[in-house]
């Protein structure tokens, strides 16, 4: 199993959840973030004082899927959230050893 975490922009966010759910994911976590990469940022003008947003508004959209999956939902995850601009996000993957549902007490694969 495999955790896919993707930090995209607030406005693909629909998008995305339709596109994952095409292909099968049932459930996902969002939290709304606040970060920058290459963006660094810009600048703003707000009642005739200009100041600098370091940290962007993201969308953190976290899935645990099986092995077989994967790149189907990361490739599902880049299709919808892609604009072709700076800040696109990122999408990581890590390993999970374990997953418990806590209503059943389901392990693992049974319990995604």
């Amino acid at each position: 199993m495999k955790k896919i975490e993707a930090v995209i922009k607030p406005f693909k966010l629909d998008e995305v959840r339709e596109a994952l759910s095409e292909v099968g994911v049932t459930g996902l976590t969002v939290t709304e973030v606040k970060g920058f990469g290459r963006q660094k940022g810009h600048t703003e003008l707000y009642r005739g004082a200009e100041y600098v947003v370091d940290f962007l508004p993201k969308i953190k959209i976290e899935i645990v899927v099986a092995e077989a999956t994967v790149e189907t939902a990361i490739e599902a995850i880049i299709k919808a959230a892609r604009t072709g601009k700076i800040g696109d996000g990122k999408i990581f993957v890590s390993a999970v050893e374990q997953i418990v549902r806590i209503r059943t007490g389901e392990t693992d694969e049974s319990a995604i």
